[in-house]
């Protein structure tokens, strides 16, 4: 192969980069694994030898399959990490339209933010990790079955059998999500309650069976355990407020609908997700964790 072939090539491997991490992110829920496992392929490419590498047809095939195949095998391991993590783990908020640079229609930007919602990545959270490889592959980047099975080490039949499962997980999740105009008429009246002090008129504004998760990791302070209950999810937010004095709460659009940040000396030290049902507040997710808020700042 000639030199010029061979560069031709190193500008794909550049190119494919936000392709691999977008593909990485879904599967890992961190942007820091996303990474490691972005950087890991490119190794291995860089490692085969140049006849091997030569022979490669589709490069981006290669990297997608070398990925997926590098996110599988971490996701075993993220298991046992995220089971010593100090407090609920929670995935890594996005800010909008982290990775559309290459959807030029509105609608391509809509089903890329949903497929990367906190609210989803929960539920991804939830499936085995061949489950969540399979679903990711075929379901949101269109990788054909035979390839997700070279990938996952399983059969096609296997395969679609395991986007089958992970798809019914996703479509229970997609029969709750509300407008995104209901979603964020929700959360305005919840953030005036929040703003006001008035404990009655928050746990109006809350599910009965609402649930709050806030995720430090051990770096900052949080809860350790998630909060259940209109009323103690009430207490738990106005005394946050008041004993984060300095912190100013903003309206933030996310990939969730209308949310917040948390904003303390011209820098963002959390990010609130929050999902509506009826009418009421019935998940707040919050991140304070600094380790997943770099994007932000």
């Amino acid at each position: 192969m000639s030199d010029n072939a061979r560069n031709g090539i190193d500008d794909k491997l550049i190119g494919e980069r936000r392709h691999l991490l977008a593909l990485a992110f879904r599967m890992l829920g961190t942007i820091s694994e996303a990474e490691d496992a972005v950087q890991e392929t490119y190794t291995r490419w860089y490692r085969m030898p140049q006849p091997d590498r030569d022979a490669v047809v589709v490069v981006a095939a290669w990297l997608t399959r070398t990925t997926g195949r590098i996110c599988l095998d971490m996701l075993g391991s993220a298991r046992a990490r995220r089971e010593r993590y100090i407090g609920p783990w929670l995935p890594e908020p996005l800010p909008l339209a982290t990775f559309d640079a290459r959807a030029d229609d509105p609608l391509d930007r809509v089903a890329l933010d949903d497929s990367v919602s906190t609210a989803l990545l929960v539920v991804l959270e939830l499936m085995t990790p061949a489950e969540r490889v399979a679903f990711v592959l075929h379901d949101v980047f269109a990788v054909p079955f035979p390839e997700v099975a070279e990938i996952v080490g399983r059969s096609p039949a296997s395969c679609r059998q395991l986007a089958t499962s992970a798809r019914a997980r996703v479509h229970q999740h997609a029969s709750r999500i509300v407008p995104r105009r209901e979603h964020d008429q929700v959360v305005r009246a919840f953030a005036q309650a929040s703003r006001s002090g008035d404990l009655d008129a928050l746990i109006r504004a809350l599910d009965p069976n609402v649930v709050l998760r806030s995720d430090g990791g051990g770096i900052v302070t949080a809860a350790r355990n998630p909060v259940y209950g209109a009323e103690r999810v009430g207490r738990f937010l106005l005394g946050s407020l008041r004993k984060r004095e300095g912190v100013e709460v903003i309206e933030q659009e996310t990939n969730d609908g209308l949310g917040f940040a948390l904003w303390d000396e011209g820098r963002i030290v959390g990010v609130v997700t929050l999902e509506v049902a009826s009418g009421l507040i019935t998940n707040v997710r919050m991140v304070l964790n600094p380790e997943k808020l770099s994007l932000w700042n």
